[in-house]
């Protein structure tokens, strides 16, 4: 299937759930999160900050926001900074994402776990984004975990068709299945 075919048929798969459906896919997906080892070794976590669409992160966000440091992405032109989470310091930025405020940028070496979202994620690891390559271009030198989080629906059985610049996850948490891809990554 192509990457837009598989855009289009995610977008309305995810627009056939209930509100119940979504907390209770959230709440599955980031529980097997926090019980992770890498996630409890992981001290600087960057993490997204849900899109209505998208498997939502702010009760995770305040579960965890004390007892770890989180940081957000913001969109600066084709890039994106990281910059220290801070739930009362959010504006919207580009794509009605809401994004952290200030100048405190940090390097993506800091980081020790990235909780991505995708559109959706194959067996092997590859996510499908939302085609703008944002995440690809910021994760392609990070030695950080990287975490692909989404709805079960979003792990699909075909393979996603990758390109050079394309960045593969180490672990894919998809509703009630996960995959470790890279065994050197501890889970």
């Amino acid at each position: 299937m192509k990457k837009d075919d598989i855009r289009r048929s995610m977008r309305a798969r995810k627009a056939m759930l209930s509100d119940d459906e979504r907390l209770s896919a959230a709440e599955s997906v980031f529980e097997r999160l926090e019980r992770s080892a890498a996630f409890m070794l992981a001290e600087h976590i960057l993490m997204y900050h849900s899109l209505p669409d998208e498997l939502s992160t702010h009760a995770f966000l305040k579960k965890w926001g004390k007892k770890k440091q989180f940081f957000l992405p913001r969109v600066n032109g084709v890039n994106l900074d990281i910059l220290p989470y801070d739930q009362s310091h959010l504006q919207h930025g580009a794509f009605q994402i809401e994004e952290p405020e200030g100048d405190d940028t940090v390097d993506v070496s800091q980081i020790d776990m990235v909780v991505v979202p995708g559109v959706a994620f194959d067996r092997m690891g590859n996510r499908l984004g939302r085609g703008k390559g944002f995440y690809d271009r910021l994760l392609s030198d990070c030695k950080a975990t990287k975490v692909g989080v989404g709805y079960g629906f979003q792990l699909i059985d075909d393979g996603i068709d990758c390109e050079a610049h394309d960045v593969k996850m180490d672990i894919i948490i998809a509703g009630d299945s996960c995959y470790v891809i890279n065994h050197t990554k501890d889970f």
